[in-house]
């Protein structure tokens, strides 16, 4: 069953790659005590992802700095090498996104939200969502019905339901 507002975060670590290469994120420290917005995609570098989701973020991020969000956070089942090359790419990691990897898709496994699309190469991934987390707990979640869409899932919409 997927998350919905209402619902706490279940345990996960996610990777990302630091000064001395990947390192373990609890997503428990990055929720605690803060208000964060966290993402997901398909896929690193795929089309919607590339040119629409991430881009809108990016976009609204000031906006979502003075609602009082601590972080961004885009999660994608990729590894964390990609993850960083893709932020560098976007233009994300400067704007102060956090781009993290979930590369087994545990995480995104544990809140209901995998997909598979052989054809397309894109195994037990994510589908597309934001949602606005606070203290650990799920005030809204956006989203998307098909992978390829990014409509409420975007930066605009979910600073819009803030």
């Amino acid at each position: 069953m997927a998350l919905s507002a209402g619902d706490t975060l279940p345990e996960a670590t996610l990777v990302k790659i630091g000064a001395a290469g990947p390192e373990q994120v609890a997503l428990k420290d990055k929720v605690k005590g803060r208000t964060v917005v966290i993402f997901a995609v398909p896929g690193a570098y795929t089309p919607t992802c590339s040119s629409a989701h991430v881009p809108s973020f990016i976009r609204t991020k000031d906006g979502f700095d003075a609602k009082g969000v601590d972080e961004i956070i885009c999660v994608s089942v990729n590894d964390p090498f990609v993850m960083k090359a893709w932020g560098e790419a976007t233009g994300a990691t400067e704007a102060g996104l956090t781009m993290l990897a979930d590369p087994e898709s545990a995480f995104t496994t544990a809140i209901g939200m995998e997909f598979s699309a052989p054809p397309a190469g894109l195994l037990q991934r994510s589908k597309r969502y934001a949602m606005l987390v606070e203290d650990g707990v799920v005030k809204l979640f956006h989203a998307e019905e098909s992978p390829g869409t990014c409509e409420i899932s975007g930066g605009e919409a979910l600073l819009a339901a803030l």
